[in-house]
C-alpha cells in the first residue's frame, strides 16, 4: 500500500493513453512511453493490473472539476481573485469553488495553498470507490469456484466429480492429459455451471470475467494466485487480445507473402518454383523436403543431430537437434545449388521457424523466398 502522502507518477489520462496503446498490441514499455512514462513504469502498471486495464476510457462526467479547471482556478486564486469571480468566469457555482477550494487544498506547508495537482489527486483519491469481490464476500462461491479451477471437486460422500473433457484445438502434440489445466474446469464453464447446480440461488452467481479479474488483478485477494496454472493457458498476466493478433514471425515481411509469388507459379507452366516444408519424427529428429510444382521433383534434406545434441544448451546457441534455421539454410543451399539457374526460381514455406534466416539463403543461392499466410500452410498445395 502506499502511503495518502505520495502523489502517484502519472494521472487518469496518462493511464487512459497506457491502456490504449495496449489494446492496440504494443508492449509495456512502448506503451509507457506512448503515456508519457517510463518503460519501467508501464512494465509495472501492466503487472499490477494483471494485464487488464485499471481505468474506464469514459470522459469523466461534467459535473466534476477537470485537471484544467483547476489549473484556471489556481491562476485566478495566485491572483487574488475572490471565489464568485471564480465561479462567475468558470460557469460554476460559487459552492463548487468554494467546496474545491476547501477540500483539496495542500497543507504539507501549514497553509491552506491550492495546487492543481494536489488537488486533482486528492480529488482522484477521493473518487475511489473501493468495492469487495464477490468472491472474498461469498464463501460458498468461492470454495466452488477454487474447486473447479484446481480440478478437484468432490460430492457430498467424497467422491471426486470429473470436471468437463478438454477438447483439442490443433497444438501440435495435443494436450497432454498430466497437465494440471487438462482437469481442470475453465472459468466459462464454472459460470455457466452455476446456473444448472444452483438454479434458485442467486447469490451463486458469478460471470467469467470476474473470475479472470480474481485471479489476475493483485490485491483482489478472493482466489489464490496459484490457480493460475490451472488455466488453459496457464499465464500469471493477461495477454491483450490485439497484441496475440499481431503476433507473428518477425522474420516474415510483406514483401516475401505469397501474394507477391509471380504468377507463373500459379498455373505450374514454368518449372523452377519449389514448395518445401519440415517433417518432425520421433525425438526431435526432422527431414526437409523440396517438391518441385510442375513435375513433383522430391529432395528430400538430410537434417543429422548436431554431435552436442543431449547435452544443455547454450543459451541464444542454435538448435541442437538440427532443424535450426542455420541447418536448414545449409541444406537448403547445398540442394539447390546443384541445380541448373533455370531450375531454381522460387521456393515457398510456411512461416515456420526453421526459415528465420532465409534472407542469407536468398543471398547464398539467388533463389526468391516466398511464405505462406499465417496459420494456412495449405497454401504448399504440393503437398496436398
Amino acid at each position: 500500500m502506499r502511503s495518502p502522502g505520495r502523489p502517484p507518477v502519472a494521472r487518469r489520462e496518462h493511464r487512459q493513453r497506457f491502456w490504449r496503446a495496449i489494446a492496440d498490441g504494443l508492449s509495456s514499455e512502448d506503451a509507457g512511453v506512448v503515456a508519457g512514462v517510463s518503460p519501467a513504469v508501464g512494465t509495472r502498471w501492466f503487472r499490477e493490473s494483471g494485464g487488464m486495464p485499471s481505468v474506464t476510457q469514459k470522459p469523466l462526467s461534467g459535473r466534476y472539476l477537470s485537471l484544467t479547471e483547476r489549473e484556471d482556478i489556481a491562476l485566478l486564486r495566485a491572483q487574488d481573485r475572490g471565489v464568485r469571480e471564480i465561479a462567475r468566469r468558470m460557469g460554476r457555482a460559487p459552492s463548487t469553488i468554494s467546496r474545491e477550494l476547501r477540500r483539496n487544498a495542500a497543507t504539507h506547508s501549514g497553509y491552506l495553498d491550492y495546487r492543481a495537482t494536489t488537488a486533482q489527486w486528492h480529488a482522484d483519491r477521493r473518487a475511489r470507490r473501493p468495492k469487495v469481490a464477490k468472491l472474498a464476500a461469498n464463501e460458498a462461491l468461492r470454495r466452488y469456484v477454487q474447486h473447479r479451477l484446481s480440478g478437484k471437486v468432490t460430492t457430498t460422500d467424497g467422491q471426486v466429480v470429473a470436471g468437463p473433457e478438454t477438447r483439442w484445438i490443433g497444438r501440435r502434440h495435443g494436450r497432454r492429459q498430466d497437465r494440471r489445466w487438462a482437469k481442470s474446469w475453465s472459468p466459462e464453464q464454472i459460470a455457466n455451471r452455476l446456473w444448472i447446480d444452483f438454479p434458485d440461488d442467486e447469490s451463486m452467481r458469478i460471470s467469467h470475467e470476474a473470475i479472470y479479474q480474481a485471479l489476475y488483478v493483485q490485491g483482489r485477494g478472493a482466489l489464490r494466485r496459484e490457480l493460475c496454472a490451472c488455466l488453459r493457458t496457464g499465464r500469471a498476466l493477461r495477454v491483450p487480445r490485439a497484441r496475440t493478433q499481431g503476433r507473428g514471425k518477425r522474420f516474415v515481411t510483406p514483401e516475401v507473402m505469397i501474394s507477391e509469388r509471380p504468377p507463373e507459379a500459379e498455373d505450374r507452366a514454368v518449372p523452377g518454383h519449389w514448395e518445401g516444408d519440415l517433417i518432425l519424427g520421433l525425438s526431435s529428429s526432422a527431414i526437409g523436403t523440396l517438391v518441385e510444382r510442375t513435375t513433383r521433383f522430391t529432395v528430400l534434406l538430410h537434417l543429422p543431430r548436431m554431435p552436442e545434441h543431449g547435452q544443455p544448451r547454450i543459451k541464444n546457441g542454435p538448435a541442437l537437434a538440427g532443424h535450426g534455421a542455420e541447418a536448414v539454410r545449409d541444406a537448403i543451399a547445398s540442394a539447390i545449388t546443384t541445380l541448373p539457374e533455370q531450375l531454381r526460381r522460387s521456393l515457398t514455406w510456411d512461416q515456420g521457424a526453421e526459415m528465420a534466416q532465409h534472407a542469407q539463403l536468398r543471398i547464398d543461392t539467388g533463389l526468391a523466398i516466398y511464405f505462406c499466410d499465417p496459420h494456412s500452410p495449405w497454401q504448399l498445395l504440393s503437398f496436398l
